[in-house]
């Protein structure tokens, strides 16, 4: 485990007079900050010391001290150990207009933190003799929570991936392979072209984006390639953070108002994370990383597998003095995270150097000899071609796997969505085909089997109790009292208790029919009316019901349809799209061929350029050889005149 190393650094004071709105009193009096030993920092106020605003550090710059001294205090063993296959961080975190770009991107006359590593990294690898190296870069921005490529115009919005191989990358995001730091510099002026600045109250030229500038070092074993030795693969980010702002001393409306609002929320989630790593392991809890793509794209060097530098910059002037307190407390949290920092090695051939070694060796052996740096210039636009077609080939597979997904998806909603359409044609019923409800009702499913008209039972009152009931040889229609005699041995079964099956309507017992069929002239004319007229009543109400149920059934078996169609519409697109990437894919592979093609068409030239050489090397030397023979005869004949 190691500690991230933090420092601050106080920018020399302007000659700005105060804002208009700042009074004395607004700023708390005479408040100063006075640095210690070059490690500590208090706040005073009229020249004592305030309880609680003391700060200890790894180094404090004042004013005074350049670009170059912080590098080589701060960053320098950073860029040292990033060369020898460690994983590194640097960032610049403060308020707006407290020198974040000038520290990270310097001047003219005073080159920042990013130039001078840049030229660090490739001194230090051509420093080191017995490995071979290969590095690309990108530039990126997060412009109000939206990933841009520098770049490249165009490329906005760009969606971030995790991989076992690759961990979290930015898809889509163009990687140049350089061999100089003159190139890396040219790609920075395209880079900080295309970035997004704006003028507030406090800054001229104040960023708006976080800008990333990644450098990925792989790096092998000379000679060892064939013996399956493992790729060193790091990655450095040099990150320029924008810096947080205070509506009413910036000023801000409208567009920069937006920005501001994006820029402080990302540096408040910033915050968060760094809160969480700093707390010990019990109460530490969930580290919200996915809350914002700034703390995303660096979760790796927050707590993770990388070395890490922080250097917070302040602003010296009282009217700051809350803004830089609360730069100087994320700073304390930051000294108390840890990172576990290690070697990458890759055994694979996900490493980019290995795979393209192989093709490239044997044309690097036959320039060696020669002053050919058109064709040096050849092979590294040949390299950046292949490099930037297995990108491509990439990101196609990867649309391609997310519209197989869709697909999927979408054909078993289409499959769930049949089913339930199966299901309502199934089971919807039409009350409008039968005449009456009598009719409706006699088709629901018979809780219990009628009882046969002809079948009379008629019993006396038994109070013998039996062992058994015997069941007679022959049964007839009706049954007497001899017959359940012979059955219950004088039992009494009582027909009221019997169970019956729920919900069947009918008369309580059987004697209660047989009283009624008996005696049907005991219920009076009127009260059978109104019973009748009551069940009519509830009848029509339930066949309301029932057509009330049969429209919705109707509407919801037309939304079923409606999203149906849908469905179907949406996966004949996707199905059009996945033929398209189908299409690009195979596009792409043919590119490739086109362009290993045309690397073999450079084999054979070289071969031939070669061969010239050769020959031409050996017309030389007779040339030569009867050049001098000449001139030994010359000076000979000379000698033989008298």
């Amino acid at each position: 485990m190691e500690k991230i190393s933090v420092a601050v650094r106080f920018r020399p004071p302007t000659t700005a007079a105060p804002a208009a709105d700042q009074s004395p009193s607004s700023t708390g009096g005479d408040r100063e900050w006075r640095v210690d030993d070059d490690t500590r920092i208090t706040l005073l106020h009229r020249s004592a010391p305030v309880p609680g605003a003391s700060f200890a550090f790894d180094h404090v710059f004042d004013g005074a001290a350049t670009n170059e001294r912080i590098y080589g205090v701060l960053v320098r063993s950073l860029i040292r150990a990033a060369v020898d296959g460690f994983n590194g961080t640097a960032f610049a975190y403060g308020q707006t207009s407290s020198g974040k770009t000038f520290t990270m991107n310097g001047s003219g006359d005073h080159p920042g933190i990013i130039p001078l590593a840049v030229r660090d990294v490739f001194d230090t690898a051509r420093e080191v003799s017995d490995r071979e190296f290969l590095i690309r870069v990108s530039y990126m921005e997060i412009y109000n929570e939206e990933i841009n490529d520098l770049l490249t115009l165009g490329s906005e919005k760009l969606p971030i991936h995790e991989s076992l191989e690759r961990g979290v990358y930015v898809s889509g995001l163009r990687e140049e392979i350089v061999n100089s730091a003159e190139q890396v510099f040219k790609l920075l002026e395209l880079g900080e072209a295309n970035r997004h600045f704006g003028e507030t109250n406090m800054n001229v030229r104040s960023s708006r984006s976080h800008t990333i500038f990644r450098m990925v070092i792989e790096s092998s074993a000379k000679n060892h390639m064939d013996s399956g030795d493992a790729i060193r693969v790091s990655v450095l980010n040099l990150v320029d953070l924008a810096g947080s702002e205070r509506i009413a001393k910036t000023g801000a409306g409208g567009v920069r108002l937006k920005e501001g609002k994006h820029i402080n929320k990302s540096l408040m989630i910033l915050g968060n994370v760094i809160n969480k790593l700093s707390e010990n392991g019990k109460q530490r809890g969930h580290i919200p990383y996915r809350d914002s793509k700034l703390t995303r794209i660096l979760q790796p060097a927050l707590g993770g597998n990388a070395k890490t530098s922080i250097i917070c910059t302040a602003a010296p002037e009282e009217i700051h003095v809350e803004e830089t307190r609360g730069t100087l407390q994320f700073a304390s949290r930051a000294k108390c995270v840890s990172n576990c920092a290690q070697v990458n090695e890759i055994l694979t051939d996900a490493a980019l150097l290995k795979r393209q070694k192989q093709e490239i060796e044997e044309l690097r052996k036959k320039l060696q000899g020669s002053h050919s740096e058109v064709l040096e210039q050849v092979i590294l636009k040949q390299r950046n071609d292949m490099h930037k077609s297995e990108l491509e080939r990439d990101r196609l597979a990867m649309e391609l796997d997310e519209e197989r997904r869709l697909r999927e998806t979408l054909e078993h909603r289409l499959a769930e969505q049949q089913k339930m359409l199966d299901g309502i044609s199934n089971t919807s019923i039409s009350p409008d085909q039968f005449t009456d409800s009598i009719q409706f009702e006699s088709l629901k499913t018979p809780t219990s089997k009628e009882r046969p008209a002809e079948f009379v039972a008629s019993r006396a009152n038994y109070s013998k109790d039996v062992e058994f009931s015997p069941i007679p040889e022959n049964l007839g229609t009706v049954a007497d009292e001899d017959l359940w005699m012979q059955l219950n041995k004088g039992c009494v079964t009582d027909l009221e208790m019997l169970e019956m099956t729920p919900g069947f309507k009918c008369a309580t017992s059987l004697a209660d029919d047989k009283a009624s069929v008996a005696t049907p002239d005991e219920e009076p004319i009127d009260a059978r009316c109104q019973r009748l007229e009551k069940d009519c009543t509830a009848d029509r109400q339930q066949l309301e019901d029932s057509k009330a149920w049969r429209a919705a059934l109707e509407e919801e078996r037309d939304t079923l349809k409606r999203e149906n169609s849908s469905l179907l519409d949406a996966l004949a697109k996707a199905r059009q799209d996945a033929d398209r990437l189908v299409a690009d894919r195979l596009e792409a592979l043919r590119e490739l061929d086109m362009e290993k093609s045309r690397m073999d068409e450079l084999k054979q030239e070289i071969k031939l350029f070669s061969q010239a050489f050769s020959l031409r090397q050996g017309q030389l030397t007779s040339l030569y050889t009867k050049s001098k023979a000449i001139v030994e005869n010359c000076k000979t004949s000379q000698l033989a005149l008298p």
